[in-house]
């Protein structure tokens, strides 16, 4: 919790003083009211004393408590706002962090969790700061002045005061260690819950076509008891606090008027005034420790579900990215030009290679294809470009440059990366294809127009209401899967790079859509590298150079006629798509 506050506290600490120095003002002037009222209750029995002495003595006890009140206002806006803060703090700073992570830190920590840690684990620590700065700090301070104001009143009951507060202290440490394990445990059935609420809101069509609604109710049901378990536990435990409060508070009071009653009674009659008043203060101040330690034991509560959702934030903070950027920004002789020279590929998790010694070279204005059977490798061998995944061995060269020694953005600007599974952003459809480059100059409306025309989407584009400006939902769920690809396609060509990464990205679109979109393709990128995983023949024939692959390895480079003649795991995949008759006339 302290290293977190370390790392993101710096210009408040400040504020935070300054919520103390306003701290200690209130609990001195909160503390001062029973001091007046002492001297108006010794006005009362005094013989001679004045209406005049009484009422300016009660102005000041008013003056107090309302500067007081002023106090407590500027500490509470105070830790409000530094809490708010804190919390964006955090928030940017999870977010970019998880920003930078490759791949395999992404999958280290689920979506699900990822999520939580950003909101629920978030929002816990800053009701907790706010809290905290406006009880926390006063608590102790508040305990410390009104011990120091009782020490001399009475060791009879300064003794009851510190037999009470060790009780109400010991029975707190106990309930501690029995919760904190569960709040662990709790943030966890947290993400569990989310993960099975994400999975089937993302899969309803999936569920409904299956009729698979009772299945999802039970496995829901089965985290969400755990969850409620676990809470339920923990909320009977803390429930104990607020008893013991009660007990504490109402048998220190009983304590102080029978010991008050006993000493008095032993008095004599100038001492049984004396003593009086001291009782009377003495109850004042000793309700006032035990009600610091009853905020204190508030916070208490709060503690455990704070202290693990901080260390949660601090596991993805304290995490480093596999992919360490480098520092090559400047401009490169070769254009582009992609280069693997004896690439070998396996998971930081696993044992088996999924590429093996991968060598070939793309050169400017070429189209170079991979296929292969599903698992083969392909998907992951192109990742390698982008640096999604950094190769195990080996060497991945762009325009003659090692894509370690790229700074990010640098290396992104050569690419025009179309995904596997093609993602819409929440926008319009002209946000979505000039997303490709947003961090270039913005793109015109022409431009978009055109990238979209090439991708062959301007018909269904230009059938929905609003056109370029029609609303895009999240994901794209409000187009079909031919048009997000297109559209994906479109945001690759508005970006206009030196080299296009295709990654199975014509899968959803019907055959003559696609010999279309290949064909203007061809004549907008001949100055372009385009690199394109496919599973159909009929998308790659015309290649300049086919790599096939087969679980990892490299069994055949060539063109199309080429590896018919002398690749027999390419023939087998031809065949198997189109008769021997259309192979040999398709080229």
């Amino acid at each position: 919790m302290f290293r977190l506050f370390k790392r993101i506290v710096r210009t408040e600490a400040i504020f935070a003083f300054a919520c103390l120095i306003f701290t200690i003002g209130q609990v001195w002037l909160e503390l001062k009211i029973p001091d007046y009222m002492t001297d108006i209750t010794r006005l009362i029995q005094t013989d001679g004393s004045t209406m005049t002495e009484i009422i300016k003595t009660g102005g000041w006890m008013l003056l107090c408590a309302l500067l007081s009140l002023i106090c407590a206002v500027i500490v509470g806006y105070i830790s409000a706002t530094l809490s708010s803060k804190f919390s964006y703090k955090v928030r940017n700073r999870i977010f970019s962090k998880v920003e930078r992570f490759g791949l395999n830190e992404i999958k280290t920590f689920s979506t699900s969790s990822l999520i939580t840690r950003t909101t629920n684990d978030v929002s816990q620590i800053e009701m907790f700061i706010a809290m905290g700065l406006s009880g926390m700090l006063r608590s102790p301070v508040m305990a410390v002045m009104a011990i120091s104001k009782i020490l001399n009143k009475g060791l009879e009951w300064t003794t009851l005061v510190a037999l009470e507060v060790a009780f109400l202290l010991t029975v707190i440490i106990i309930l501690m260690c029995l919760v904190v394990p569960k709040f662990k445990i709790m943030q966890k059935l947290i993400d569990r819950v989310n993960g099975v609420t994400r999975e089937n809101l993302t899969g309803i069509r999936v569920i409904r076509a299956f009729n698979a609604e009772k299945y999802q109710l039970n496995r829901f049901e089965k985290e969400n008891n755990k969850l409620t378990k676990t809470q339920m536990f923990n909320q009977k435990v803390l429930s104990l606090i607020g008893p013991t409060m009660n007990i504490v508070m109402h048998s220190l009071m009983l304590g102080i008027y029978i010991i008050g009653a006993i000493l008095i009674n032993k008095a004599g009659m100038m001492d049984k005034i004396n003593l009086f008043s001291n009782m009377i203060v003495f109850s004042s101040y000793g309700m006032q420790v035990i009600m610091s330690f009853m905020m204190l034991s508030i916070i208490f509560m709060m503690w455990p579900r704070v202290s693990v959702s901080a260390g949660r934030i601090n596991e993805i903070l304290d995490t480093e990215s596999s992919i360490v950027e480098g520092t090559f920004s400047g401009k490169t002789e070769e254009v582009g030009v992609v280069e693997f020279k004896n690439v070998s590929f396996k998971y930081p998790d696993a044992d088996e290679y999924i590429l093996k010694d991968i060598s070939f070279k793309a050169e400017k204005g070429e189209t170079v294809a991979f296929i292969g059977s599903t698992g083969s490798g392909k998907s992951t061998l192109i990742n390698l470009v982008p640096r999604f995944y950094d190769v195990t061995e080996g060497t991945v060269y762009v325009d003659g440059v090692d894509v370690k020694e790229y700074k990010e953005e640098a290396l992104y600007n050569k690419l025009g990366y179309v995904s596997q599974k093609a993602f819409m952003f929440t926008g319009t459809v002209k946000d979505n294809v000039s997303f490709g480059k947003i961090n270039k100059r913005k793109a015109t409306t022409d431009e978009i127009k055109k990238a979209v025309k090439i991708a062959q989407g301007k018909d269904f584009v230009e059938e929905m209401d609003k056109q370029y400006n029609a609303h895009i939902a999240r994901g794209g769920t409000n187009i079909s899967g031919g048009q997000k690809q297109r559209l994906s396609i479109a945001r690759a060509i508005a970006r206009n790079p030196e080299i296009y990464i295709f990654d199975d990205s014509f899968s959803a679109l019907d055959y003559k859509t696609d010999s279309i979109l290949r064909k203007e393709l061809k004549k907008y990128t001949k100055d372009a590298t385009s690199l394109i995983v496919a599973q159909r023949i009929g998308t790659i024939i015309n290649a300049d150079k086919i790599i096939v692959l087969d679980k990892g390895e490299c069994v055949g480079i060539g063109t199309h006629k080429e590896l018919l003649k002398n690749c027999e795991v390419y023939k087998e995949i031809a065949l198997s798509q189109l008769s021997k008759e259309e192979l040999e006339n398709a080229a």
